[in-house]
């Protein structure tokens, strides 16, 4: 059964929920005022090692999509975690399109060299960007 059909057995009516968890493959961003701090720290470690493992793992030429699409999906969860971030916040963004992308082919697919160099580069700008974000905090 999909989810699809599973929803619209249950009558559940959500387009944005549906939008963001099925078409874009992420939930949505987490917004609050009552940040705790140790709350904070550990995921911008998690963002952090998520960041690096991903990118290791295109550097070490991992390219088929059931490699890479969970990796940037904790990876965009971390980011998604993280409060008081933008709304047009570049790495969210980033990371976001390449999801997309992988969720829109096959598991067994790969992404080509082309791809590969654009992801590698589209992560490690989303890092730095990410940094200065963390350090004008």
């Amino acid at each position: 059964m999909t989810t699809e059909t599973f929803m619209e057995l249950y009558q559940m009516d959500c387009p944005r929920a549906t939008e963001r968890l099925l078409k874009m493959g992420v939930p949505e961003p987490i917004k609050g005022s009552n940040v705790d701090t140790g709350a904070v720290a550990v995921t911008v470690a998690e963002a952090v090692q998520h960041f690096i493992t991903t990118m290791d793992a295109v550097k070490l030429d991992q390219r088929a999509v059931d490699e890479l699409q969970p990796l940037l999906s904790d990876l965009m969860d971390s980011l998604t975690r993280l409060p008081e971030t933008p709304n047009d916040f570049d790495p969210n963004h980033k990371v976001q399109k390449w999801l997309q992308k992988l969720n829109a082919m096959r598991a067994v697919e790969q992404i080509d060299e082309d791809d590969a160099r654009q992801l590698y580069h589209d992560l490690d700008s989303a890092y730095a960007e990410f940094t200065r974000y963390l350090k004008r905090k």
